[in-house]
């Protein structure tokens, strides 16, 4: 699994113009399955999502959790996160998951991060051209890859 990890003060995600998922302070989260993950991937990167200490402490240190801040999640699935740059000058989507096998792993991780205790998980559409909307914090922007832990 690959995510891209942003840390906001509000986000919200909207398709054919009406808004399906928003959230105040906390983290946007753009989420790319590949072929080869499962559950054993989903379980590793959710505990990482929740307990990475990108939020400022009292004295400005990133030293709290979105657990900690009380702060909400927005997940959207991005299966160009899979795609490889390597030849040519057009991506290749080949280690992406197949929607049929994506899908209910995106859901089985958004279950995941609010068993976590996460107080709100929104989501994305899967699938659908979604517009997206953000207001970064910091910037404060992580990449995570579970093929490198």
């Amino acid at each position: 699994m690959r995510a891209v990890y942003q840390r906001v003060l509000s986000a919200s995600v909207s398709v054919d113009g009406e808004t399906v998922g928003e959230i105040g302070q906390g983290i946007l989260l753009f989420l790319g399955i590949e072929t080869d993950d499962g559950e054993a991937q989903a379980e590793k990167l959710a505990g990482k999502v929740a307990a990475l200490r990108v939020f400022s402490d009292g004295q400005g240190k990133m030293n709290r959790s979105v657990l900690d801040v009380g702060g909400e999640i927005l997940l959207i699935p991005n299966f160009t996160l899979c795609g490889s740059c390597r030849h040519g000058r057009r991506p290749e989507f080949l280690s992406a998951a197949r929607p049929e096998a994506a899908e209910p792993l995106f859901r089985s991780f958004a279950e995941r991060l609010a068993r976590a205790g996460v107080r709100k998980v929104a989501t994305g559409v899967f699938g659908a051209d979604m517009r997206i909307l953000a207001e970064n914090d910091g910037p404060v922007t992580l990449m995570l890859n579970t093929k490198e832990w």
